[in-house]
């Protein structure tokens, strides 16, 4: 399986050249791609800065604290996770249904509910 295709690449350069354009607020739009590993790792990503190679989105390692943040695509491509080493796959069926910041509070409401 391919990590990013090409049409969701492109999205997400033009979800960053929207919000880097921008002189009020940015934009707070609905995710582009999900990246799961590791069992509880997953990353919900909007952007994609091609120059500097990062994503921005939400990002969930499974320890409590979810937060809107960048990760480096180069990171995400090579962490393997044990015991068999398996990759950082993108869910091919996900469909965002909100937005970024509606499934940050969503994260952070389920956070304080299994406290």
């Amino acid at each position: 399986m391919k990590f990013l295709t090409k049409p969701l690449e492109k999205k997400l350069i033009e979800n960053f050249n929207a919000n880097e354009h921008r002189s009020e607020d940015t934009l707070d739009q609905k995710p582009v791609v999900k990246f799961f590993g590791g069992g509880a790792c997953t990353w919900l990503i909007t952007e994609y800065d091609e120059k500097e190679n990062l994503f921005f989105g939400l990002c969930d390692l499974g320890t409590g604290c979810p937060e809107l943040g960048y990760v480096s695509r180069a990171d995400l491509e090579a962490l393997r996770f044990p015991p068999f080493g398996l990759p950082v796959e993108r869910d091919l069926y996900f469909k965002a249904d909100k937005t970024i910041t509606e499934y940050a509070e969503e994260a952070s409401n389920l956070q304080r509910i299994n406290a």
